[in-house]
């Protein structure tokens, strides 16, 4: 299930139950938060994509074999 999904789901029942939950005044608030999170999750992902294709850039490794019988 995507995170826009989930997001709406949560912002749907916090409508129908109550407008005050925890430390978020609203539930556009948790939306928010949410969002943020997501934004934080998605930035550590791609400084980590980043850095795999920068140690994969040197094409001289591994394209030569010794064997020796």
């Amino acid at each position: 299930m995507e995170i826009g999904a989930l997001a709406s789901t949560a912002l749907y029942q916090m409508n129908q139950t109550s407008s005050s939950i925890g430390d978020f005044d609203t539930p556009s608030d948790l939306g928010v938060a949410m969002l943020s999170k997501q934004l934080e999750v998605s930035q550590t992902s791609g400084e980590a994509l980043v850095r795999a294709m920068e140690l994969s850039v040197n094409p001289g490794i591994g394209s030569n074999v010794d064997l020796y019988v």
